[in-house]
């Protein structure tokens, strides 16, 4: 039985991918695993236009090219550099900032930084098809600085708020979400439940009155009042996400904002989430990046 990621070592990597023909043959595989099929009338025959590299239906003459509706739509840069990118983002545990891409391989910072936000885009795409189920923990976190001369911490700053959730089965945990909210309220999470967690799940929050909303979402919810105990006690998994979160972005990108605070806290689970697939993680992050929508440089500025 063929497993269905591709297991690869950095030494098979290199043998691998060495040419953009690699590449490309290795695009051509993911998107149309059974033989081309056209984006237009479904026809599965087509001349290749080699100059232009694009590949014509014979039926319709729609043309469409190995990266069209991909996070690799339009791009001018080299296919292999994408699949070192991707190889790079996915392996190291730490993450890659622009500015460490540029310099690794010879590319612009902006050239890199767009590129890292499209590879995390399609990371969160991957990610938003799952829903957690088992006992479901639910907190909130604060990360970033407070706004200058602020002196309030917890629930009372000024730093952007965090929703944390993640799914446990007895002393283990599994998936883990966290979203990025204008303020925790009961309309917050709320929406947040409804949409990342399954139907009739077990529910662990704190004893934050706005969480009472869960039980009217139609789940078990276990409300566990902090006082008198450690909140790592309470709800041990969040606390040790939400830890590992920020020694994450901190020690690779050093400074934040709110603006793109999601897409680093979306890559932190997705390579979390698949922990235990680490020889998997590029053959399982391009197969995404292919499977992804299109974004512009427009819409990660915006």
């Amino acid at each position: 039985m063929n497993k269905p990621y591709q297991e690869i070592s950095l030494l098979e990597f290199q043998t691998k991918y060495q040419t953009e023909e690699d590449c490309e043959k290795r695009l051509f595989d993911l998107r149309w695993p059974q033989g081309f099929a056209c984006p237009s009338c479904g026809h599965q025959e087509y001349y290749h236009v080699t100059k232009r590299k694009l590949y014509q239906c014979k039926k319709c003459r729609h043309q469409t090219s190995l990266t069209a509706g991909t996070v690799m739509h339009n791009t001018r840069t080299s296919l292999l550099l994408w699949f070192w990118a991707i190889y790079l983002t996915s392996t190291d545990k730490r993450g890659f900032s622009a500015l460490s891409l540029s310099k690794k391989l010879g590319l612009s910072y902006w050239k890199a930084w767009t590129m890292l936000h499209k590879i995390r885009h399609a990371m969160k795409n991957r990610d938003s098809t799952y829903q957690l189920t088992g006992i479901v923990e639910i907190d909130d976190s604060f990360f970033g600085s407070s706004t200058k001369g602020s002196s309030k911490r917890g629930r009372g700053t000024s730093k952007t708020a965090v929703i944390v959730e993640a799914s446990t089965h007895g002393d283990a945990v599994g998936f883990a979400k966290m979203t990025v909210v204008d303020k925790v309220d009961s309309a917050s999470i709320d929406h947040l439940v409804k949409a990342s967690v399954r139907v009739n799940q077990p529910v662990k929050t704190d004893g934050l009155p706005v969480y009472t909303i869960v039980s009217k979402s139609g789940h078990n919810h276990i409300q566990e009042i902090v006082k008198g105990k450690k909140a790592h006690e309470v709800l041990k998994w969040t606390h040790i996400l939400i830890s590992n979160a920020k020694s994450f972005i901190m020690g690779t990108f050093h400074r934040f904002g709110k603006k793109h605070l999601q897409a680093y806290l979306d890559e932190f689970c997705y390579r979390f989430n698949r922990r235990k697939w680490e020889l998997q993680l590029f053959d399982r992050l391009v197969t995404a990046c292919v499977n992804s929508q299109a974004i512009y440089f427009a819409e990660l500025t915006q």
